[in-house]
């Protein structure tokens, strides 16, 4: 019974330093994105979702909660202890035990559920990872090459990708055109067989999301050299094709949201890449390549002059 009680009160203290983490940090980190319309509402794997300061409701679900935990068990489907684990793990606080990230704080991502990373099954292209399967079967989009010509015209008249960079993706598979006239970016992982894929709609609404049972920690969508060494975390694909074009001495990697800790960057970090966070220059990229370098204290930060890259891009300011 006394071990009962002290194994209870040290999970109520870890439980006290990661409640009070901010929503949008853990939405962010799930990979959840913010409706372009509604600042309050978030678009999650469980379904939209408003969120007011520290607490939130599933409309469609007729749930809500208040703190970092809840969330976490709501999203993630875990119960009480390993949602205080999964925040421990993703917010680097498992060590020092720090209060770290307050309300005024952000992130983007998703854990595979409790299960461990595994680490590269031989050398190949930096998304060659194992891992455990989650249990929702992946669904790709269909390619259809009738809608080719709509995203290939997107992606260089809106957001100023070089054809030259396109062709080889296209060419590859790697990108192609689904029957709605999403941009499909496949993320790849073991033996380049893909593992999940970033949309982003073309059309006048501005839409991204995630292919259904997608599997962030086990690929990556990425550019680039195959023999450099630099590599560049990028918080979206479009993003890393951008600054593939401005470094092209680099491999360019999209995290798939801003995450702190993707599955596969123990097995970069081994392999004696140099690794660069090239998220975002805000309040988002900011927190989470912090949490990241805490993790990984070998991550360097390397900060887009603008916003993001395909901003950076866009404007063609000079890079030093």
């Amino acid at each position: 019974m006394r071990k009962q009680r002290m194994r209870f009160h040290q999970l109520r203290q870890r439980a006290d330093r990661v409640r009070g983490i901010s929503l949008e940090v853990v939405l962010a980190c799930r990979g959840a994105s913010r409706d372009t319309h509604d600042k309050a509402e978030w678009h999650t794997e469980q379904g939209p979702i408003s969120v007011t300061e520290q607490k939130f409701t599933n409309w469609h679900r007729g749930t809500g909660g208040g703190g970092a935990i809840d969330l976490v068990m709501h999203l993630a489907g875990l119960d009480y202890p390993r949602a205080v684990l999964w925040l421990e793990t993703h917010f680097g606080m498992a060590v020092s035990g720090e209060r770290t990230w307050g309300h005024s704080s952000r992130p983007q991502g998703k854990l595979v559920g409790d299960a461990e990373r595994n680490g590269p099954t031989r050398e190949g292209h930096p998304g060659e990872t194992g891992g455990h399967a989650e249990s929702r079967p992946l669904h790709l989009p269909q390619r259809d090459d009738r809608q080719l010509e709509r995203v290939r015209q997107y992606l260089v008249r809106q957001r100023g990708l070089s054809p030259g960079w396109l062709e080889p993706l296209i060419a590859a598979g790697r990108l192609y055109a689904d029957q709605r006239g999403n941009a499909v970016f496949l993320l790849l992982g073991r033996g380049q067989q893909p593992v999940g894929a970033e949309l982003r709609g073309t059309g006048t609404r501005v839409w991204r999301g995630m292919a259904p049972g997608t599997r962030k920690d086990r690929g990556c969508f990425w550019t680039g050299a195959a023999d450099a060494r630099g590599v560049v975390l990028c918080e979206s694909a479009i993003d890393a094709i951008s600054c593939g074009g401005l470094i092209p001495d680099s491999i360019c990697i999209s995290t798939s949201g801003a995450r702190p800790n993707p599955g596969w960057l123990e097995a970069l970090i081994r392999r004696g890449y140099v690794i660069y966070c090239g998220f975002d220059t805000d309040e988002v990229g900011e927190a989470m390549a912090q949490a990241m370098i805490r993790l990984h204290p070998c991550v360097r930060r390397l900060r887009p002059p603008a916003h993001d890259w395909n901003d950076v891009l866009t404007s063609r300011p000079r890079i030093l």
